[in-house]
């Protein structure tokens, strides 16, 4: 399929059916809204293109999947945030889970029928995933478990959760589990950050019964299940997420009274290096190719244009974080949060001086 023909036929819909999201700008309005547009797009085929035929797909490569999300965000029809879970626990689903359970819950997901979490980080185990303590244990033909998460976006409104678990000691004792939320033992609680929204939530599990029949790969896939879900967090939802700085961009030019040549000329710069990287990075996983510690590069320099953005907004819009109730300010203060979710930059940076250029340890 020609991908540019492709962006020109999806631009026309979006021309003709309006999507455009209603007054309700609160998190539930917003996940309201996705559930909106995941079930137009799948009801017109958009959001099937780019996934295997086996779970409801109508197949094609996964840039035809970055090319929906882009325009969907780049439109504001959705936030990048929610509309990200999608591109990373599906391809996970379809990779780890067992082919009719993949079959059966996946189309769920990208009708917009379902929203999915991500059951990961814990109090002391963020960027040193690996030292997670939330445990599993095999009894019977299931599996008991009991642990906290915290961090897990969206859980409050998730019908389902991709779980880390530990079942053993070390890498090789992380397993991976579909968690239905409505199981007894579980009880979320949403988190209210200093940006005034309930993202986040706590998570915890008090003997929580999971069939066997739910476990993603084998006991002990869990941390390659990690690592193969990280390429999508860094290619195709950061494209979703470029998209929405872009849209931010001009939205900061059409209201600058005095705009500063100079540090828009920054902000751009720094946008568009970050878009180039991550178009890079997308054709290299169109290609075949497996990405690994070189996608440091592209989250750190996801942070950097974001929060670069961000601060050319403060300078150029003087008073409007401080002053004014628009989404400027908890946009703003999300933004000091970029050098810290999906992997913190100090920890990047070490990753690309000890695995990328070869620097040692100190």
């Amino acid at each position: 399929m020609n991908v540019e023909q492709f962006r020109a036929d999806l631009r026309a819909w979006l021309d003709e059916h309006d999507l455009t999201p209603g007054p309700d700008h609160s998190l539930r309005g917003q996940m309201q809204q996705l559930a909106r547009v995941h079930r137009a797009l799948y009801d017109a085929g958009w959001m099937r293109y780019g996934w295997p035929v086996e779970v409801g797909g109508l197949g094609g490569p996964a840039l035809l999947r970055a090319i929906v999300g882009e325009e969907v965000v780049g439109r504001r029809l959705a936030e990048p945030g929610p509309y990200s879970m999608v591109e990373v626990l599906a391809p996970t689903m379809i990779d780890y889970a067992p082919a009719e359970l993949a079959a059966r819950l996946v189309p769920r997901l990208l009708s917009g029928r379902e929203h999915w979490c991500q059951g990961f980080s814990e109090p002391g185990s963020g960027s040193d995933l690996a030292s997670l303590s939330t445990r599993a244990a095999p009894h019977e033909d299931d599996w008991i478990v009991n642990g906290q998460k915290v961090w897990t976006s969206f859980a409050q409104f998730a019908t389902r959760c991709i779980l880390l678990t530990r079942t053993g000691p070390g890498h090789d004792g992380l397993t991976a589990f579909v968690v239905d939320l409505d199981t007894p033992g579980i009880t979320i609680r949403p988190l209210r950050t200093m940006h005034g929204v309930d993202e986040f939530c706590e998570v915890y599990y008090d003997n929580v019964v999971i069939p066997a029949s739910r476990m993603l790969g084998r006991p002990g896939d869990g941390w390659r299940l990690a690592m193969d879900l990280l390429p999508y967090e860094r290619s195709t939802c950061f494209w979703q997420r470029i998209a929405y700085l872009y849209s931010r961009f001009d939205a900061l030019i059409a209201e600058a009274d005095d705009p500063d040549e100079g540090a828009l000329g920054a902000t751009y710069l720094a946008l568009h290096t970050l878009r180039c990287r991550s178009r890079a990075t997308q054709h290299r996983l169109a290609g075949g190719a497996r990405l690994g510690a070189e996608t440091s590069i592209d989250k750190v320099l996801l942070a950097t244009a974001e929060q670069r953005l961000y601060d050319t907004v403060r300078d150029l819009l003087p008073g409007t974080l401080e002053l004014d109730d628009t989404a400027w300010r908890p946009e703003y203060l999300y933004s000091r949060a970029a050098t810290i979710y999906g992997g913190t930059a100090e920890i990047q940076r070490n990753i690309i001086a000890r695995r990328l250029l070869g620097l040692g340890k100190e």
